[in-house]
């Protein structure tokens, strides 16, 4: 199975990408042999940010991405959303992947005028 988590949210201030990567970890450790993504875009670009140092007893992001990384799930980061909030490819987590929308191959639905994509995924 695949599965596509897409985060918008800050990583801190909010439980929103908490609960989300909370919910990514435990599916990658019930069902390993599934292919998982996370997907950060707008203020969650932040969540990829290296060297993030928390109070003792409070949950880190970096470290719950750093778990899906080293279970064989991707992490890929909007490079424009990166941009905007001066994050360099060196600023990030190793092996997180930056993303262009121009660089992904993708249908436009005449029905609904929209963009989509499965390069996420395959």
């Amino acid at each position: 199975m695949k599965v596509l988590f897409i985060l918008n949210h800050p990583p801190y201030g909010t439980e929103h990408c908490f609960n989300a990567l909370r919910l990514a970890g435990a599916m990658a450790k019930r069902s390993p042999e599934t292919q998982l993504t996370v997907f950060l875009m707008a203020d969650s670009v932040l969540c990829a940010k290296a060297s993030q140092r928390t109070p003792d007893g409070y949950y880190n992001i970096e470290r719950m991405l750093k778990h899906i990384l080293t279970g064989g799930g991707q992490v890929l980061l909007c490079g424009v959303c990166m941009d905007a909030r001066g994050l360099a490819e060196g600023d990030i987590l190793e092996r997180a992947g930056e993303v262009r929308w121009t660089s992904l191959p993708g249908k436009r639905s005449r029905r609904t005028k929209s963009w989509y994509s499965d390069a996420c995924l395959s």
